[in-house]
């Protein structure tokens, strides 16, 4: 199938050419003629798989379409398409594609978020636009100020909703949600679909259309995952001999804390290795030169806390390592997913301490497989990586499955390969490559 076969508008398929794509991914094809045709739509799709232009493009044909109508020529002041996003950098990312693939259209759109002055939005919103795409947080300060009108809102879009649901943003979003209009399209996608998630798509959604073009918490397909034992205390030391070893050039690192990120993004900067650190505590000017840095090859690293884990569109991301492992095996999967994008192959690294070992078995639950597990010699860890016995009556970490290679081949990291590990239930890996609440992230 190809763009012009799916009953897009002749300005935008001209917005998608300019961009290089003449076919559609997967969650494209399926999602564009629902949402085309006025349905509801509950999409289960990973970040990655184009699901950000499935829905803008044909929010951007029903809004042109409207504009077309005889009955339609109005100028509109109020918003008539609504997105919620968890993340300042999923705002931006949504928004430059609402202008990239609305680029002759003349819709306007604007992104509202916080850590960024609130009275340039408010300037913006009351010259008039027709797409808005807001964090929850900064979304209420505006209705509490009285300084946006919802009440034209035709579609609704909730995006990465699982995320805001971990996050904290679920009495935000349902308070966002009595403000508009109850006659409406409502759009809801996300990576993973907890009960929780499933519960809300139950009272916002009606009859609709159901999408899922990623197997439940699936990882990356193209993504090779290893796994090196080492001690806590040699972490920095292992990841410095790595970007020296084999010249890595740009490589998302994530750790737990933004205290551990700021540390870790100084050994890094003060060893000749150009970083920064990216967390909620950043302001968005340094968040937004941060990124903006790393995507252009400025720095070789960036440093980053699970506010990256969703929203980071970097084309042709080599590697993700993960400095730390998440709390919650979830997190591992969002993680990676900044690598191995739109077909691409990636490799995803995790340093693993003996203290990680519980986050690691949950991590290879999820995958339902073991990962290749390595030594570096001169890293070798002094403490035990063994799994704990589970008490009795608890369930035992799920087997790998049988036949599935535990050897080194297909390392694409350039690394020498290590010698096996000799024990524990971390598993195997080819070396290459808990949520806060706060409002405005």
């Amino acid at each position: 199938m190809q763009f012009s076969e799916l009953g897009l508008s002749a300005e935008l398929l001209r917005a998608v050419g300019e961009q290089g794509y003449t076919t559609p991914t997967p969650v494209q094809q399926q999602a564009i003629p629902h949402i085309l045709a006025g349905r509801d739509l509950e999409a289960l799709a990973q970040t990655g798989t184009g699901k950000t232009a499935a829905f803008v493009l044909p929010i951007l044909q029903r809004l042109t379409a409207a504009a077309a109508s005889p009955l339609q020529k109005v100028t509109h002041t109020a918003p008539r398409v609504l997105v919620l996003v968890p993340t300042r950098e999923l705002a931006a990312q949504v928004l430059e594609s609402v202008r990239t693939y609305g680029a002759h259209t003349g819709l306007r759109s604007l992104a509202v978020f916080g850590g960024v002055g609130i009275n340039p939005q408010i300037q913006t919103m009351r010259r008039g636009i027709d797409i808005l795409v807001a964090t929850p947080g900064r979304l209420l300060d505006h209705l509490g100020q009285r300084t946006v009108d919802l009440s034209k809102v035709q579609m609704l879009v909730l995006d990465e909703a699982d995320r805001m649901f971990d996050m904290g943003f679920i009495r935000d979003i349902r308070r966002i949600i009595e403000r508009l209009p109850k006659e409406r399209q409502n759009l809801m996608f996300s990576a993973t679909f907890a009960a929780e998630v499933r519960e809300l798509a139950h009272t916002v959604l009606r009859n609709p259309a159901m999408v899922e073009v990623a197997r439940r918490n699936a990882p990356a397909e193209l993504v090779t995952h290893t796994v090196i034992k080492v001690d806590q205390d040699r972490k920095r030391d292992l990841l410095l001999h790595l970007f020296a070893a084999h010249g890595w050039h740009q490589v998302l690192v994530f750790c737990r804390t933004k205290h551990g990120s700021d540390a870790l993004a100084r050994k890094l900067e003060q060893a000749g290795v150009r970083t920064a650190a990216l967390h909620g505590n950043k302001s968005q000017n340094a968040r937004t030169r941060a990124l903006a840095d790393f995507k252009s090859g400025k720095l070789a690293a960036l440093v980053a806390t699970d506010i990256a884990a969703r929203g980071l569109d970097i084309d042709s991301l080599p590697r993700v390592v993960n400095f730390e492992l998440p709390n919650v095996p979830e997190d591992y999967i969002h993680r990676i997913g900044r690598t191995g994008r739109a077909g691409a192959s990636g490799e995803a690294l995790s340093l693993v301490s003996s203290d990680e070992r519980i986050q690691l078995r949950d991590i290879e639950r999820l995958l339902k497989r073991e990962i290749e597990t390595s030594i570096l010699p001169g890293f070798e860890p002094q403490h035990n990586h063994s799994v704990p016995r589970p008490a009795a009556g608890r369930t035992p970490a799920a087997k790998p499955a049988q036949g599935r290679s535990r050897t080194g081949a297909g390392n694409r990291s350039g690394a020498p390969r290590p010698a096996r590990s000799g024990g524990g239930g971390g598993g195997g890996a080819k070396p290459a490559s808990h949520h806060s609440g706060q409002r405005h992230r």
